[in-house]
């Protein structure tokens, strides 16, 4: 395969397509072919609202994103033997050993333990304050876990150990705040806060000098405003008037620049050409100068489907992802046969809440990052410019 320099175009029309008719503000996207920068662009305005430009190199909140850097900490620090995949997770949370389930709306003791595998992969059992017909979603609204960024990680997820399960360990994938705990789980092991071990183990090796959980001061005017149709803890529900830019004030729950906020799931601030940094280390292992952070070993181990075939297709509550499996780190495609849009066998990757976006296809060496701010979004302009990525390979 080789890109096609007329079809490489299509990405950036395809931007220009959904910024000129309003649903978003800006569109920023970066793709790497074989190592090489395949296409550059960023397109809109910061606040189309307020006719605002673009700042250089604009700053924005990533939510999910967030995820995979977190995961990749836990599979050094397995590497590393400070932690399994199989140990429980009671034997670094205590609290955890005192877990139940909801069973028909009564709690009943789990059958069996919570796993660190189980984090990674989603089926702990937890669930996130938006999903749909959940009581224990419920419950997490109750304590406003979406809600309050003054909350440290510690006293968050001592929260969360109070509720009860969805579902028994093991048992079902179900999008959660299972890294959450994981991040915690890291914190107790290391000695360190998760804003140390990100910064040390994945930031600074990577470059990734505009990446962080927090904006210094004199760098504040580079943040992207945030637009959308919900805030983060609302429940799911079908949106079916055309999108549109709504202005939002997101600062309670994402805080620019507290020195305590920090999150596994969620709340880390970055670039297109910072996370552009950090895919290398999904693909080899190895940051753009080679530093090996990850073995060669636990780069293919981590990319392996890890949901058996009675637990999919894999849905994010009223949003589907068919042909997808999870792996360590992210979603995993294992069937085009059922997918919605242009992609290929092993293609992975995961998004944000806030409309961004990245895929790593590490056989095809094709990568891509989409930046844009925008809750509650119902145009998938992240998988929109993956497709157009991937139209612009044509056999040689």
């Amino acid at each position: 395969m080789k890109p096609d320099s007329a079809r490489v175009r299509n990405i950036g029309q395809i931007a220009q397509k959904h910024v000129s008719s309003g649903e978003f503000s800006s569109i920023e996207w970066a793709v790497d072919y074989a190592g090489k920068a395949l296409s550059r662009g960023a397109i809109g305005q910061s606040d189309a609202l307020n006719s605002v430009p673009l700042a250089d190199n604009p700053v924005y909140r990533i939510y999910s994103m967030t995820k995979p850097v977190v995961s990749v900490l836990a599979l050094q620090l397995i590497e590393e033997g400070l932690l399994g995949l199989g140990h429980p997770l009671a034997l670094y949370l205590p609290a955890a050993g005192k877990l139940k389930v909801l069973v028909d709306g009564r709690e009943q003791p789990v059958s069996k333990p919570v796993t660190i595998e189980h984090l990674l992969t989603h089926r702990a059992g937890f669930s996130y304050d938006f999903l749909p017909d959940c009581a224990v979603a419920v419950l997490y609204g109750k304590q406003r876990l979406a809600e309050d960024g003054n909350r440290t990680l510690a006293d968050m997820v001592d929260v969360i150990l109070t509720c009860s399960l969805t579902a028994e360990p093991g048992s079902e994938w179900r999008y959660s705040y299972s890294i959450d705990v994981l991040a915690r789980v890291l914190e107790v092991v290391s000695g360190k806060t998760l804003q140390q071990l990100v910064a040390e183990r994945l930031l600074d090796p990577c470059g990734m000098a505009d990446t962080g959980f927090k904006i210094a001061t004199d760098q504040q005017h580079r943040m992207m405003p945030m637009f959308g149709q919900k805030i983060l803890g609302d429940p799911m529900t079908v949106i079916t008037k055309p999108q549109q830019l709504y202005a939002m004030n997101v600062d309670a729950a994402h805080p620019l620049d507290s020195d305590t906020f920090a999150r596994g799931g969620h709340g880390l601030y970055s670039t297109a050409s910072d996370y552009m940094r950090f895919l290398p280390v999904l693909m080899s292992g190895k940051t753009n100068d080679g530093t090996v952070l990850l073995s060669a070993p636990m780069v293919d181990m981590m990319w392996q489907n890890r949901i058996p075939e009675s637990q999919r297709p894999l849905a994010v509550g009223i949003n589907p992802l068919p042909g997808y499996g999870w792996n360590l780190f992210g979603r995993v495609m294992t069937d085009t046969g059922q997918a919605l849009s242009l992609t290929c066998v092993g293609e992975g990757g995961w998004a944000g809440a806030a409309s961004t976006y990245f895929w790593v296809d590490r056989d095809r060496q094709l990568s891509g990052v989409v930046m844009t701010q925008y809750l509650g979004a119902t145009v998938p302009v992240g998988d929109f410019i993956k497709s157009a990525a991937y139209q612009a390979l044509v056999n040689s």
